[in-house]
C-alpha cells in the first residue's frame, strides 16, 4: 500500500520534471527497478523511522521544557558550551604548539552530534 502511494508520487514527479519523453521513459523504468529490488521499499521504512525519530525528540524537547527543574531545561545548551570551550581550549593549545591527541577531537565532535540529536 506504501509502495503504490510512492510509485505514483514518484510517477507524478517524473512527469513533472523532466519534460524529454526518453529520459522520462528511462526515469520510469528506473522506478520500476527500484521497486522490484525492494530499495524504494527500504527508502520508505527509512523515511518513516526518521520522521518517527524527529517526533520522539520533539516530544522530548517540550517535556524538558515544560518541567520545572532549571537543570532539564538547561543541560543541552551547557553541555553545547562545555563541548565548544573545548574545541576552544585544544584551538589554543595547537596555537601554542601544545599538539592535543587527534582522538579527543574527534570524540567531542561526537559527543556534540549526539547531544545535537537528543
Amino acid at each position: 500500500m506504501v509502495l503504490d502511494a510512492l510509485l505514483g508520487i514518484g510517477g507524478k514527479l517524473i512527469d513533472k520534471l523532466i519534460p524529454d519523453p526518453t529520459q522520462k521513459a528511462e526515469a520510469q523504468l528506473k522506478l520500476a527497478e527500484l521497486a522490484q529490488n525492494g530499495e524504494l521499499a527500504r527508502m520508505a521504512n527509512e523515511t518513516d523511522l526518521y520522521r518517527t525519530e524527529q517526533n520522539n525528540l520533539t516530544e522530548r524537547q517540550q517535556a524538558d521544557m515544560a518541567s520545572d527543574s532549571w537543570l532539564s531545561k538547561n543541560i543541552r545548551p551547557l553541555t553545547l558550551v562545555a563541548i565548544f570551550t573545548g574545541y576552544f581550549t585544544f584551538g589554543i593549545m595547537d596555537a601554542n604548539g601544545i599538539k592535543a591527541n587527534e582522538s579527543y577531537v574527534q570524540l567531542l565532535g561526537q559527543w556534540g552530534m549526539l547531544v545535537m540529536s537528543f
